[in-house]
C-alpha cells in the first residue's frame, strides 16, 4: 500500500511538472485591451526587397519575423493589434518576434505582396504570417485565422504566438 501511494505521488508530481514546463503564459483580469485601439498601419508601400530585408534583419537579431497585412479601418485588425499591445503579450512578442504592419488601405496597396505569399485577398484581413528563424513561413494554412479577431479572446491570440515561438 505504501509503495502504491509513493508510486502514485511520483507519477502525479511528474505529470504536474510536465504540465508546468509545457504550459503557456496565462493572462489574468488585469490583461485587457486598452482604448482607444491602436492605428498601426501607415499607408507605406513595400516591395519584395523591403520584406526580404525586414525578414533578414529580424532573423539576424535572433527573432522571428511577423508580417501583418491589414488596415486601420478594419476593426479586427485594430483589435488584433490592441491585443498584441497588452503588456504581458507585448513583452513576450518583443522577446521572440519583430512585427511589420503592412497597410493594404482599401485593398489598394501592397496587394502584390499578399499574392506573393499565396494569400487570397478576397478573404479579409488581418492576415498574419509568422516565420521561423530560417525564414520559413510557419502558418501558411492559418493566415486567415485572425480575420475574425473580435470573436476571439486575448488568450487565444496569445496562445497562437506562444505555440509558434521558437527559442
Amino acid at each position: 500500500m505504501k509503495n502504491s501511494l509513493f508510486k502514485y505521488l511520483n507519477i502525479s508530481y511528474l505529470f504536474f511538472l510536465c504540465s508546468i514546463l509545457n504550459s503557456n503564459i496565462v493572462l489574468d483580469e488585469n490583461d485587457v485591451i486598452q482604448t482607444p485601439l491602436p492605428l498601426p498601419y501607415n499607408a507605406e508601400i513595400y516591395n519584395g526587397n523591403d520584406i526580404d530585408a525586414f525578414i533578414k534583419e529580424t532573423v539576424e537579431d535572433n527573432k522571428q519575423p511577423i508580417l501583418i497585412f491589414g488596415a486601420n479601418w478594419c476593426p479586427d485588425c485594430r483589435i488584433f493589434s490592441g491585443t498584441i499591445n497588452i503588456p504581458k503579450i507585448n513583452s513576450f512578442i518583443e522577446d521572440n518576434y519583430k512585427i511589420l504592419y503592412i497597410d493594404v488601405l482599401r485593398y489598394e496597396i501592397n496587394m502584390d505582396l499578399m499574392k506573393s505569399f499565396g494569400i487570397s485577398v478576397e478573404k479579409g484581413i488581418p492576415r498574419v504570417l509568422v516565420f521561423d528563424k530560417e525564414k520559413n513561413l510557419l502558418n501558411s494554412s492559418s493566415t486567415l485565422e485572425w480575420t475574425t479577431a473580435r470573436e476571439r479572446t486575448s488568450q487565444d491570440i496569445f496562445d497562437y504566438f506562444q505555440k509558434l515561438a521558437i527559442n
